[in-house]
């Protein structure tokens, strides 16, 4: 299987499946029903054996929990990562209120999620059909998050973050919000596959982990709750607190986005 056959099924199938759309029954308003959520994605394929990999266990990344390719697989060649961007109608919906999600965002961020993973068992599938060792870190029992507090500051535990890896693979950078900027902009969801396919990978375009991020601050204007500043970046304690809250009021759905909509980075690198 080539990179250009997988970049295929991956587009072919949010362009086509019926779970890149918000059902009827689940719509939160009547004009949410048959909503897209995606656009078709954007892939990256990194060298499992990147040492950058290895990196991600240090304190200033993702923490010694992190693991790498080779711990989820054996014989781990190629990291597929892929970058899901939300519609318009999304962006633009979680634009009308700054001061709370709107529908069409809970819905990006819910059923969203759901389609990641269906995307996801997708291109797995078709991998192992192929005959390739392939996992996916989110879809594996020893996949875990965990949260927790260290000092005054909420650190959040995942052995396999999806917008590291995209880092590493090359789909872009991260911004004063912590969300990672690609050449589609930051208002998206992230997914990833490791597999034993030697396929060809993609260079970094960049040297610096904030390179993509213009530091222009509109992302801290956008906060409801002022967790973000140009001094200390994103304070996720303050943030988390403010999406318990939207939880208690919107369970099942959940999440904010207002440091992804109406930024320079919305849809692209900012000039």
């Amino acid at each position: 299987m080539e990179r250009n056959e997988i970049i295929r099924l991956a587009t072919d199938f949010t362009n086509i499946s019926p779970h890149n759309f918000v059902p009827e029954a689940k719509a939160l308003l009547p004009e949410m029903s048959g909503m897209r959520i995606f656009e078709p994605p954007i892939l990256a394929f990194g060298d499992a054996a990147d040492d950058c990999f290895e990196s991600l266990k240090e304190p200033f990344a993702v923490g010694e929990h992190f693991m790498i390719p080779e711990q989820w697989l054996n014989n781990a060649k190629t990291v597929i990562s892929f970058f899901l961007p939300f519609t318009e109608q999304i962006r633009k919906g979680n634009k009308k209120d700054m001061s709370w999600p709107s529908a069409e965002w809970l819905h990006g961020r819910i059923e969203g999620q759901e389609f990641v993973v269906k995307l996801t068992i997708y291109l797995l599938n078709n991998l192992v059909e192929a005959g390739f060792d392939s996992v996916a870190p989110i879809l594996d029992p020893r996949f875990s998050v965990k949260k927790y507090i260290e000092g005054s500051t909420l650190r959040f535990a995942s052995c396999w973050s999806e917008r590291h890896v995209a880092y590493v693979c090359g789909l872009g950078t991260f911004g004063l919000s912590n969300g990672l900027i690609t050449k589609k902009g930051i208002c998206g969801r992230f997914g990833s596959i490791i597999t034993a396919i030697p396929l060809p990978t993609d260079k970094r375009k960049y040297t610096g982990i904030n390179d993509y991020c213009s530091m222009c601050g509109v992302c801290a204007h956008n906060c409801p709750v002022g967790a973000i500043t140009l001094e200390q970046g994103k304070n996720d304690r303050i943030c988390s607190e403010f999406i318990d809250g939207i939880t208690k009021k919107c369970s099942p759905y959940y999440g904010c986005g207002k440091c992804q909509v109406g930024v320079p980075c919305e849809v692209s690198v900012p000039k």
